[in-house]
């Protein structure tokens, strides 16, 4: 699978994925909530680590710079 995540989105991920995972410790979400949270938590810094999102294949969708390098050139 080749990466389509550019640093921007990998970085808005992580991010994202930190406050969920602190908002789930500190128990400012908790329950049901809190578990969702922190699964998504989980899947956006796992994907960011991959620099691979699973979800952009089906659409066609690439956030990455050499994947529109790659496109453009042919």
């Amino acid at each position: 699978m080749k990466k389509n995540m550019g640093s921007i989105d990998r970085i808005l991920r992580t991010i994202i994925g930190l406050v969920f995972i602190v908002l789930y410790v500190s128990e400012t979400v908790t329950g049901g909530w809190g578990i969702v949270l922190l699964a998504v938590a989980v899947i956006f810094i796992g994907t960011s680590l991959m620099s691979r999102c699973p979800l952009y294949l089906p659409f066609g969708c690439s956030t990455s710079k050499e994947d529109k390098r790659g496109s453009a050139g042919a």
